[in-house]
């Protein structure tokens, strides 16, 4: 059985080239369509969907709103909620999105290609979300969850980031390090700098996997690191493998998780 989705947006001509592109790509159903956010979440509520795709400025509720709603209440039933992809024409509220755990943020025009990749990830994240409780009796995935590019969609990790008025997703494996600062958070990467509004506690939450807190300021991606120095405290500091070979203080308490992580 293929995964159930619904279509939410106002203009008619959006619905229809969605569900063109979606039956192009395949291995998803559209068993539903609304015009605004107060018909979604009534059809939300009579049926459990594993796919929304959301517009997000529409009559009445926004997408927003609707995915607040989404995010804060169980499904039908106490069915699992759907995972979300908000399809916009606007790539400012990216951060709001993602904020309301959004599976992705496409921006139209998108092609088919582009949704087949972001249809794979959210149907990746929900099987992750469904198989984190232990289960009783495992069953096994859907043929069209369980492929090689679904498990990358996976473990693939965008932080949005606002530069030059547009939303730009910056891959986590793109990232040197990150650095706190008053009300945001800095990004280094490999060739540039930019802020973000995430703190680094919610950065640290998102990015996971080969990122490591070694300081309270200082959130590093750790196959970026080429070399621990001690310094004349008796304390260590991490060159990075970055073009301004960046150097990263460590602190006493993290040192030893760290030193264990790189096998040192």
């Amino acid at each position: 059985m293929h995964p159930r989705a619904l279509i939410v947006d106002d203009e008619a001509p959006a619905r229809e080239e969605l569900r063109f592109l979606l039956e192009e790509i395949g291995g998803v159903q559209v068993v539903g369509e609304a015009t605004n956010g107060e018909e979604a979440l009534l059809l939300l509520n009579s049926l459990a969907y594993d796919l929304v795709f959301l517009d997000i400025r529409m009559p009445g509720l926004t997408g927003l709103q609707v995915a607040q709603r989404l995010h804060s209440a169980p499904g039908p039933d106490g069915a699992r909620r759907p995972q979300v992809i908000f399809t916009t024409a606007y790539p400012d509220h990216a951060v709001e999105a993602f904020d309301l755990a959004a599976a992705d943020y496409l921006v139209k025009p998108f092609s088919a290609d582009r949704l087949q990749r972001s249809v794979q990830r959210a149907l990746a994240g929900a099987e992750g979300a469904a198989s984190a409780p232990a289960a009783a009796s495992p069953t096994p995935a859907e043929p069209a969850i369980n492929t090689p590019a679904a498990r990358e969609a996976q473990q693939l990790v965008r932080i949005p980031v606002q530069k030059d008025g547009r939303t730009v997703l910056v891959d986590g494996d793109a990232i040197v390090y990150a650095v706190a600062a008053r009300g945001y958070a800095s990004l280094k990467l490999t060739d540039d700098r930019v802020l973000v509004s995430f703190s680094l506690n919610e950065l640290e939450r998102r990015l996971q996997g080969h990122f490591f807190r070694v300081h309270r300021s200082y959130l590093v991606n750790l196959r970026y690191v080429r070399e621990l120095v001690p310094d004349f405290r008796g304390a260590l500091v991490l060159v990075l493998n970055d073009r301004q070979r960046s150097r990263v203080e460590v602190s006493r308490r993290h040192a030893p998780e760290l030193r264990r992580r790189l096998g040192v």
